[in-house]
Formats: structure tokens, C-alpha cells, sequence
């Protein structure tokens, strides 16, 4: 039933937004005082009045209904603006096709999206990703990872990812952790096993230290490409009963700089800061945990 009712909201914008039923009340509203004009009756006169009055009556309210029924984005400036315009636009024409509400600002490159819509956007933007073929086929995340479990749960969005690697795409993501964190047993245990189940996917798996990232570097960022940047700016929970996050579609190299800086090369890299831990965490959670090797391999990273 819900699905008939959108069919037939659907086809009632359809009907009343057509070029046909839009030229033809223009025609109507132009020729109804033309003819009121010519007329010398005062009763025909006062008939082709009302319709005027009707037609006038009409609009309005059709109007009126169109803008509480429906979204109204405003178109951007220029899509030159935009880092990358044709992926811009695909994901545009997408949320407008779905009317998904609030969605004003992107006329500017910048979209706020709130709780539940945050998944729901961050498979669009993956997904548009391999629609537009947009270069490069390329993902960098960094998660600000307080509760691994929290991040094999977004089961809709880990299938676009793999969609995006089965399809020659590359994934780089990086996992921020507090050291106070990475020297708990059960934070290492959930930790590891969320790495190994990205890994098995193709995701290549980082680790960075947050007490010693800079601000800007300790950011949940998804990068798509060259072409926008999904950024949490208020952290949700696992039911995204809350949270707001933040698309930019412009200045998104901003956001590689950050993450390149924060993903780092050679001995210094997240890659590498990786290997360290595992190779002192692994043995341990098969054996004994020792507080003291823990501490000291943490120390390292």
C-alpha cells in the first residue's frame, strides 16, 4: 500500500509539474482577461472573472502543496565549482529523484545528513562512485574506532565496498585508536578480528595512534575519489538514532592532505604501525596477556 501511495504522489507531481498542463494554465491565465476585456456582457464578464479567479486559486495552492509535499533544491551557481562535476551531479540527481528532505545546502557543495540517512548516504556516494567511473576507483576512510564492533555492522555500506574492490577499486582505511585503548585485551581482541574481516574483503588496514594525531588528522572521514569528502562531524551511535555528518563536494583535497599526512609512508606509515602491533598482540591473545609487552609495543607505534 505505501509503495502505491508513492506511485500515485508520484504521477500527481508528474501530471502537475508536465510542460503540457504548465503551458496550458499559463494560456489559460493569459487569454481569461484578454477575453473578460473584449466582452461587453456583464454576466459573461463576471463568468470569465470567476475562472480567472479559479485558475489563480489553483496555482496557488498547487504551489503551496508542492513546497510542503516536496523537496526543493536549489540548483548550484555552477557546477564548475565543484571538485569533480559530474559525480556531483549524479549524486544530486539521485537525491532529488528519492526527495529525501533538508537537502537545500547542496546547492553550495556542502550537505548535512542526519542519523539514519548517514548509512543510507554513504552507500550513494560509493555506489555513484562506480556508476560515474570517476578516477580514481579509490576510497580513504579514517575511523575514529572506540568500538570496533560498531563498524561490522553497517552490513549495506561493506557491500559497496566490496562491490568498489570487486571491481578493481582500491579501499585504504585507516583505524584511530586512543593508546589507552590498544592496551586493553578485549579492545585488541574486537580490534583484530574487525581488521582481519577488512582485510578479507581487500581493504588495505592502517593503524594510527590518536594521541599522537593532530586535531585536524583525528577525523571519521570517507573520501570518495577526487570527488567528495562524508565527514561525522557529531559522532552517532550503533542505531543512528543520532549523529550529523557532513558531505563536501568541494575542497576535498583538503581532506586527502589530512589523510595521506595521517596514513604516513615507509616505517613511519599506518601499515607499518599495524604490523608492530599485531606482531605483539596476536601471540599474546593465542597464550597469555602481559600487560608490561603490551604497554611497551604501544609505546612504539
Amino acid at each position: 500500500m505505501a509503495a502505491v501511495r508513492r506511485d500515485s504522489a508520484g504521477w500527481g507531481v508528474d501530471v502537475l509539474a508536465s510542460p503540457a498542463i504548465t503551458n496550458l494554465i499559463g494560456l489559460i491565465g493569459i487569454l481569461t482577461p484578454i477575453t473578460a476585456w473584449l466582452t461587453t456582457g456583464r454576466a459573461t464578464k463576471n463568468a470569465v472573472l470567476i475562472v480567472e479567479s479559479v485558475v489563480v486559486v489553483a496555482l496557488v495552492g498547487s504551489h503551496i502543496w508542492l513546497r510542503k509535499a516536496y523537496i526543493q533544491l536549489r540548483r548550484a551557481n555552477s557546477l564548475r565549482d565543484m571538485d569533480d562535476a559530474h559525480y556531483y551531479g549524479l549524486v544530486r540527481a539521485q537525491l532529488e529523484h528519492e526527495l529525501v528532505s533538508d537537502y537545500g545546502a547542496i546547492a553550495d557543495g556542502h550537505l548535512e545528513v542526519y542519523a539514519t540517512e548517514v548509512p543510507r548516504l554513504s552507500v550513494l556516494l560509493v555506489k555513484t562512485l562506480l556508476e560515474s567511473q570517476s578516477q580514481p576507483q579509490r576510497i580513504l576512510a579514517s575511523d575514529l574506532t572506540t568500538d570496533p564492533s560498531l563498524l561490522t555492522r553497517r552490513r549495506e555500506y561493506l557491500a559497496a565496498n566490496r562491490q568498489l574492490l570487486q571491481a578493481g577499486g582500491t579501499i585504504n582505511r585507516l583505524f584511530i585508536a586512543y593508546e589507552r585503548d590498544l592496551k586493553r585485551e578485549d579492545y585488541a581482541r574486537s580490534l583484530l578480528q574487525l581488521i582481519d574481516f577488512h582485510r578479507d574483503l581487500g581493504v588495505t588496514c592502517g593503524l594510527a595512534v590518536r594521541d599522537r594525531l593532530r586535531a585536524d588528522q583525528a577525523v571519521d572521514v570517507i573520501i570518495i575519489s577526487a570527488a567528495a569528502a562524508l565527514v561525522e562531524d557529531e559522532q552517532g551511535d550503533a542505531d543512528y538514532t543520532k549523529g550529523r555528518s557532513t558531505v563536501h563536494f568541494k575542497g576535498v583535497n583538503r581532506w586527502i592532505s589530512r589523510f595521506e599526512s595521517a596514513w604516513g609512508n615507509g616505517a613511519d606509515s599506518a601499515t607499518a604501525a599495524l604490523r608492530t602491533y599485531e606482531a605483539a598482540t596476536r601471540p599474546l591473545l593465542d597464550s597469555a596477556w602481559d600487560d608490561a609487552l603490551i604497554r611497551q609495543a604501544v609505546n612504539t607505534l
